[in-house]
């Protein structure tokens, strides 16, 4: 249940090139640059300290995980304070936490110390997207919302086309150098940005309970629209963490034409979401409607997850181009949090889109998990381990998909009871 809204606004609405947008993107361009780097140096920075074959896929996928484990921890901590403390302080303090880990990460020379700072990496990286979408979806009017958080979307994930670039010209130790830098100097826009009015004035009032994780649990029907805003998003990381992150090792048993690079794979899949970012948002403004676009491109992520694992032998040219499209067809991720944003009220909203994504990320790791359980069940063949989790993650977000409520339009100045 949730109490109505007032009507009165709390303070002009932002324009679509407001402080607030502009440090939101770079903050996400940052944060998706530093998220994937470890997927394009996970194959240099592993054999430089001595991994190679089988030890070198086991280490990378515990990496990996380790990682999401983090970003899960951290969803709920930076969620919490967003709610409790303010949107700016999950912002800016998020983007300081990444970028000293970034900086870190490239002095590393073992294992261990490596999966350290991989684990406050995804800390740190857990904060910045949930408060950005959060903050730009309640200073922006509503009939303006899907455009911002589209340039939200589409600035940030060209973070992992830049990394890729960097990862030709740098060797991976320098490419974590720059991507703390890139995230130390945005701390120095702190001062043009403001914080959301309706979190001001939902701190005014001590009656009600801000940012209260636990209460998604004890609701059944908020419970479930939570779980839902999650599920919808599994695709993406089942593409991104499975399928491109491991193309190196899918592409020699598909008989793929020529060596699979994770970076160009990974450059070409996020290439894709730009572009898919941009369709999406956009068409979501045309149909006036979040959940149509949803369910295109949940349609067309099938058709990509397809040609991915029956188009074999292919030329490596074509191997790309199917990690460009796949990546398109997972790019409604503006549209996801869009959702999450909009399905709850002020005093949790943060909470939820802080801690859905990173949930969504999260996923990474039962997804690798079964992924791994699966292969062994088939002898090491990949493939079929790899259909399984893909038909699990699309038949789960078709489900939850069909139990959501469009929310296009929907005023945000309510509370959670």
């Amino acid at each position: 249940m949730v109490s109505s809204s007032q009507e009165q606004n709390i303070q002009p609405k932002a324009g679509l090139l407001s402080a607030a947008v502009i440090v939101a993107s770079l903050g996400y361009f940052v944060d998706v640059y530093d998220l994937l780097l470890f997927s394009i140096v996970r194959v240099p920075s592993l054999e430089s300290m001595g991994y190679f074959g089988q030890t070198l896929t086991d280490n990378g996928i515990f990496l990996l995980n380790v990682q999401m484990i983090g970003l899960l921890l951290g969803g709920i901590f930076w969620g919490i304070l967003g709610d409790k403390k303010g949107r700016l302080s999950v912002l800016f303090g998020s983007i300081f936490m990444y970028s000293v880990a970034n900086i870190a990460n490239g002095f590393v020379n073992s294992i261990e110390a490596y999966a350290v700072w991989r684990f406050i990496a995804g800390v740190g990286l857990a904060g910045e997207l949930g408060a950005g979408i959060t903050l730009v979806a309640e200073l922006i009017s509503k009939e303006k919302r899907g455009y911002a958080t589209t340039i939200v979307a589409a600035v940030g994930v060209s973070g992992a086309v830049a990394a890729y670039f960097v990862a030709q010209i740098f060797d991976w130790r320098t490419c974590y150098f720059i991507g703390g830098g890139l995230g130390l100097s945005l701390l120095l826009l702190r001062i043009g940005v403001s914080e959301s009015g309706m979190f001001g004035k939902t701190k005014e009032q001590e009656h009600v309970n801000r940012g209260d994780f636990f209460s998604l649990f004890s609701n059944k029907k908020r419970f479930f629209k939570y779980l839902r805003c999650i599920i919808i998003g599994v695709p993406l990381w089942f593409v991104v963490g499975i399928l491109i992150t491991l193309s190196p090792e899918f592409g020699k048993v598909l008989g793929v034409q020529g060596n699979v690079n994770a970076g160009a794979a990974v450059a070409c899949c996020y290439a894709g979401l730009v572009l898919g970012d941009i369709a999406s948002g956009l068409l979501s403004q045309w149909l006036k409607s979040r959940l149509k676009v949803v369910y295109v491109y949940l349609f067309l992520s099938v058709v990509g997850v397809a040609a991915y694992f029956f188009l074999s032998g292919i030329s490596l040219f074509a191997f790309y181009a199917i990690c460009l499209f796949l990546g398109f067809s997972v790019g409604y991720w503006v549209i996801f949090m869009t959702i999450a944003a909009e399905q709850f009220g002020t005093n949790i909203r943060a909470t939820v889109t802080t801690t859905v994504p990173n949930f969504v990320r999260g996923a990474v790791v039962p997804l690798s998990l079964l992924f791994q359980f699966f292969n062994k069940v088939f002898n090491g063949t990949f493939i079929h381990a790899g259909i399984i989790v893909g038909v699990i993650s699309l038949g789960l977000a078709f489900w939850a998909l069909n139990k959501m409520q469009e929310t296009f339009s929907k005023d945000l100045d309510y509370l959670e009871d």
